[in-house]
């Protein structure tokens, strides 16, 4: 394998960033459904396939803008594998929303190059060796996404776009600032130019640098990433994107894009971990990470649109995981990283069973969804799967992690314990109260079906995937979440 890898006319880096770029302008010229939805499949194949040689093949960043270690790499193959089984669902999904006018055909050339421009972004600001251009890289994938989720062209959409962009430029310009402050701690230790923005030159030579900088400086790039994360009280664009979005935009919000803003937080605080004069930054994530999981908690329970309620459940996550990584230490971190990959793929699976319920029942209202396993077995019991292992049940590997967490908080904060359990049992309980009337009892009146349904199997694959990861973790993988652990601190 890795003599064929030194065969290729470029690197597997360049790969994953050369194969969306070059589909997202291709597609945009092809304004053919079937064709394009084929080489939206086979582009994300194709970037999945060359991230998974970056296990084997890492670049020297001393010659390249861009770098991989054990950290990135983790993002990298899960966003690309998300991206990938998230375009077979898009294909029929997408297809069924034409051919029930919800979508007019002239858009799709835009919204498959969107997709693989999204890619692209997301790729860019993973393997950035260079903290502007990683900034540069998630401005313009939350460019991308704005788009897309005004792609439906209702006022609901347009608006919802219009309050993620708004917000999302916020988000954006604070974390521009706070990336102008670290340039400005590191320019009296490494000089002016490009070497003050690459990241192995500043983990090298933090711990010369300000702290009272690198202090303020984390406060912005906490609010400013923050806010792509979901965190709250940063998280009011989070909702009406994933609700008037198309679903495969969704499923992709919470199992990419989140995560992408997540990394360059970490980033930042392996950053500020370097410097022993500088504040430490986990008790800011601890603290947001605990109101976004109890505030989501409460707020599932006043939830009347069904992809209203898990894009809450998102937020709920992405503050449990904030917490983790704000704890510290070899287990929370783990246990932090164990919990991201499991939500990416659970969540993303949810989204794929959540879209098909909406267009077998024409609505998106709780009220009006009952009785799934009973009108639709398989996609009800799928569903029903899905929301169990995102409520943390046993043996899903959302329960490992979570597990794990709260085992490291008793033993080390018995205090911090108290909260993030009760938020844990106020979502579990809103998530099975939700799930009881969506699956089971008399079902609710269903539309005509239309044409092609969306597929299952990506949807079957993340969850068989999340359920071996509950029962058994292979020790390559321990292994290697246990060296990310221990280089985050």
């Amino acid at each position: 394998m890795t003599a064929f890898l030194h065969q290729l006319p470029f690197a597997p880096i360049d790969a994953v960033l050369v194969v969306p770029g070059l589909a997202a302008l291709l597609l945009a010229l092809i304004p053919q459904y079937r064709l394009g939805a084929r080489l939206n499949m086979l582009a994300s194949g194709l970037t999945f396939l060359f991230a998974l040689t970056l296990l084997l093949e890492r670049p020297d960043p001393a010659v390249s803008f861009l770098f991989v270690d054990d950290l990135n790499v983790v993002f990298v193959v899960l966003g690309t594998f998300v991206g990938f089984t998230t375009s077979i669902f898009s294909a029929s999904y997408i297809g069924h929303e034409i051919e029930i006018g919800r979508l007019k055909p002239g858009y799709i050339r835009f919204y498959h190059g969107m997709y693989q421009a999204l890619s692209f972004s997301m790729n860019l600001g993973l393997t950035a060796n260079n903290v502007g251009l990683m900034w540069v890289a998630v401005e313009l994938a939350t460019l991308t996404t704005v788009l897309m989720v005004g792609l439906y062209r209702t006022q609901a959409a347009l608006e919802a776009a219009w309050k993620y962009f708004i917000l999302g430029s916020v988000g954006i310009a604070l974390a521009l600032f706070g990336t102008i402050l670290i340039y400005m701690a590191a320019r009296p230790v490494i000089g002016e130019g490009h070497d003050a923005m690459v990241w192995t030159t500043l983990i090298a030579n933090a711990n010369a640098f300000s702290p009272e900088l690198l202090n303020v400086a984390f406060v912005f790039l906490m609010l400013g990433y923050g806010t792509k994360v979901g965190l709250a009280p940063l998280h009011a664009w989070l909702p009406d994107a994933h609700a008037e979005g198309p679903t495969p935009i969704s499923a992709v919000l919470s199992g990419l894009l989140l995560n992408v803003a997540l990394y360059a937080l970490l980033r930042f605080k392996m950053l500020l971990a370097a410097n022993p004069l500088a504040v430490a930054p986990g008790p800011l994530l601890v603290t947001l990470g605990l109101v976004s999981l109890i505030f989501a908690a409460f707020m599932l329970y006043l939830r009347r649109d069904i992809k209203r309620l898990f894009a809450y459940s998102s937020i709920e996550h992405m503050g449990l995981i904030a917490f983790a990584f704000g704890m510290g230490g070899p287990l929370a971190n783990f246990a932090g990283l164990l919990h991201m990959t499991m939500h990416s793929l659970t969540k993303s699976a949810i989204f794929f069973a959540v879209g098909q319920v909406a267009q077998v029942k024409g609505t998106q209202k709780l009220a009006d969804i009952r009785g799934l396993t009973e009108s639709h077995p398989t996609l009800g019991w799928s569903l029903v799967v899905g929301v169990a292992a995102i409520a943390g049940l046993p043996p899903m590997g959302i329960f490992t992690s979570e597990f794990l967490l709260v085992s490291s908080t008793f033993a080390r904060e018995p205090l911090l314990a108290i909260p993030l359990v009760a938020g844990l049992l106020l979502a579990f309980g809103a998530l099975v109260w939700r799930l009881t009337g969506i699956a089971f009892g008399p079902p609710s009146p269903s539309v005509v079906d239309a044409g092609r349904r969306p597929s299952m199997l990506p949807l079957i694959i993340h969850l068989v995937l999340v359920l071996i990861a509950g029962l058994y973790l292979p020790g390559p993988l321990v292994a290697w979440f246990q060296n990310v652990a221990r280089m985050l601190g």
